[in-house]
């Protein structure tokens, strides 16, 4: 019976029937399905939230698996908003999931936004965060932040009761480069410890019980070397550059100096350059399943490594992946070694062998 359900949740005074039926009527946005998006959906649809959204433009790659593990092997190569949708649904058939397979940017924010209630910040870049937090501002939305890397991470609630914004701790980027969790590494049940953190803080803003005290104001972090935590008092900056202004004066951007700028080419434009040499950064059971003629491999573990063999400075070197994603961070080794002309090709083996098959 679907009423047995939620018994193990209701049956919490904090919770009741009264705080199901609220949860039932939430709207919930995930940005991003990945390490932290994963948990923290699979317990929010588990809750059941009436209505859960997820903005994912990525595809399900192998190395997703060890820790986004809403996702299985057959589905690699789809869509992770798609994928967590069918997912989701197979958990929970009684709530309401929407995917927005579709990059988040400042021209559909806030038009996603305003389907919801609460935000959860599931990215693992600060282009995204930024704009996701000046967003939520802008919109009037709880967000609710995660990070993670190696073994540490962070949780907190923005914009919520006149608390501070993302902007008040990190007024801008980081003007050094810090790696995503592709190129730094995380351990996935870490990433499940911040999406479960995430999943639960919604869950209490939602319900509302005088007994629950949100994270907002507060910067909790958890080193799992020793599974030692702190609880941070995060002040709210009235001098910051988002919340401390007006909504119609907030402009969104997205655009980051700490992520670099790394050139793309479609792959149309990479078949135009004769003179070219491509690069498949793929590891080496993907490069013996297929790639495009007359490429050299070199594996992003190998270059990762410093393992980095001698290439010509005089002409385009175009690195690919299966999508896209790992030939960006293959070319940011190779410009960090003085190669100029470096282009990662976008859509990756993917997209060439699909163009290549219509041709």
């Amino acid at each position: 019976m679907m009423n047995d359900r939620y018994s193990r949740q209701t049956v919490l005074p904090e919770i009741t029937p009264e705080g199901q039926n609220k949860l039932s009527h939430a709207d919930v946005l995930c940005i991003g399905a990945g390490g932290l998006g994963c948990p923290a959906l699979l317990y929010l649809a588990a809750a059941g939230i009436g209505h859960l959204g997820i903005v994912d433009f990525d595809i399900v790659e192998e190395s997703n698996l060890q820790r986004q593990i809403l996702f299985s092997t057959d589905q690699t190569g789809q869509n992770k908003a798609t994928a967590a949708r069918d997912k989701l649904r197979a958990l929970n058939p009684a709530i309401h999931i929407t995917a927005h397979a579709e990059e988040l940017n400042e021209a559909n924010a806030e038009d996603i936004f305003s389907g919801y209630d609460i935000i959860i910040d599931g990215t693992d870049n600060f282009a995204a965060k930024f704009l996701i937090n000046d967003t939520a501002v802008k919109c009037g939305k709880p967000l609710i932040y995660g990070s993670v890397s190696g073994f540490e991470g962070q949780v907190s609630v923005f914009n919520l009761q006149d608390g501070p914004c993302y902007r008040c701790l990190y007024p801008a980027p980081p003007q050094s480069y810090i790696p995503n969790c592709a190129e730094a590494g995380v351990i996935g049940a870490v990433a499940g410890l911040v999406g479960t953190q995430q999943a639960l803080q919604a869950i209490q803003i939602i319900v509302a019980d005088e007994s629950f005290a949100p994270l907002t104001g507060k910067l909790w972090m958890i080193d799992a070397h020793d599974m030692q935590t702190q609880c941070l008092t995060l002040p709210k900056n009235p001098s910051c550059p988002v919340c401390g202004l007006k909504k119609e004066q907030i402009v969104l951007e997205y655009s980051s100096p700490v992520c670099g700028f790394i050139s793309e080419v479609t792959p149309e434009q990479a078949q135009e350059n004769k003179e070219a040499v491509f690069i498949d950064v793929r590891e080496a059971h993907e490069w013996q399943a297929g790639h495009i003629a007359a490429a050299q491999h070199i594996p992003l573990s190998a270059l990762s490594q410093n393992n980095i063999p001698d290439l010509p400075r005089d002409c385009d070197l175009i690195l690919y992946c299966r999508s896209g994603k790992r030939s960006i961070t293959a070319a940011r080794i190779l410009l960090a070694e003085g190669y100029l002309n470096v282009y990662s090709m976008s859509g990756g083996y993917v997209e060439w062998s699909r163009l290549e098959n219509h041709s």
